[in-house]
């Protein structure tokens, strides 16, 4: 079995909130509990969602929750060049083509029907790259830790895009080729990116890369039953260590770990220490979402 080596990777479109705490934690916890590593990467490719100064705040939100990474953060900006190779020999192997299509031309359908498989309808007009989900290995099969046995067909879910029209590289892309290259053994993420998982291990099987384990998570909802999230406006993360003492025990609770009651008032450092020891993901209950904790 390879080193157990995890990552969080957010998105810095704003502060963390309780959601993503929960991610975070989670991932932190079970690397921690494994004696492996934590790496952060900030998944920074599409800069008109990046906020200015919010890599900074993520950075120190963290930190006030006791959750250190080791090694230098991965920044996704720098990568284009090993983006480039690996779209380049999709391309090579006939698994990625450029598209003209527009989203609007393609309305009418569940998903894009690959009409530019064979070449782009409107070879002038700007082009994305897709995967084609019609070639390679069918179904997708994988073991989820929480959600167990998952099966997907790649052609029901359609050729997801790599690379947009604007230039700007696609999170499906990056996310395989970055977890390769960072030697990432295990995935621990919201339950949003269950559906996101086959693309993803179509992708690592024709890049000849190996595939993390998975673990999902369920969603945290807001009163509004919407899922906590920046665009909603989810309330951000104290960035000081006192204040994120009961934020840190409620993430606990979300987590089904059971954390004793008086833990809620203890230093975080004290909090992650029993959350580490008695880390257990079979003490989670396998829904896709639930309310957040009180």
């Amino acid at each position: 079995m390879r080193a157990y080596r995890g990552r969080f990777a957010p998105t810095p479109s704003g502060p963390l909130h309780l959601g993503s705490l929960i991610a975070a934690l989670a991932s932190y916890l079970d690397a921690r509990h494994q004696r492996g590593q934590w790496l952060l990467r900030i998944e920074d490719i599409d800069p008109p969602r990046c906020a200015a100064g919010a890599a900074a705040t993520i950075q120190r939100q963290l930190e006030a929750f006791g959750l250190y990474w080791d090694g230098p953060v991965h920044w996704q900006h720098d990568r284009h060049a090993a983006y480039q190779q690996a779209l380049e020999r999709l391309a090579a192997l006939e698994l990625a083509y450029p598209c003209s299509c527009s989203r609007k031309q393609w309305q009418d359908h569940p998903v894009y029907p690959g009409w530019c498989r064979d070449g782009p309808r409107q070879p002038d007009s700007p082009l994305a790259w897709r995967l084609r989900s019609d070639l390679g290995p069918t179904p997708i099969s994988w073991q989820d830790r929480l959600f167990g046995h998952q099966q997907f067909t790649p052609t029901a879910m359609g050729d997801v895009v790599l690379k947009r029209k604007d230039g700007l590289w696609a999170y499906q892309l990056a996310v395989v080729v970055d977890d390769a290259d960072q030697g990432i053994s295990d995935i621990v993420r919201g339950a949003d990116l269950l559906d996101n998982t086959p693309w993803q291990r179509q992708l690592q099987h024709a890049l000849g890369l190996p595939t993390p384990r998975y673990l999902h998570l369920p969603l945290i909802l807001a009163d509004n039953g919407q899922k906590l999230s920046k665009q909603n406006l989810a309330p951000a993360l104290p960035d000081t260590s006192d204040a994120a003492r009961p934020w840190l025990y409620r993430a606990l609770v979300a987590l089904d770990q059971s954390p004793p009651e008086g833990l809620a008032t203890e230093p975080v450092e004290t909090q992650l220490a029993w959350a580490i020891d008695h880390w257990s993901v079979g003490a989670m209950v396998a829904c896709h979402a639930r309310p957040a904790p009180e």
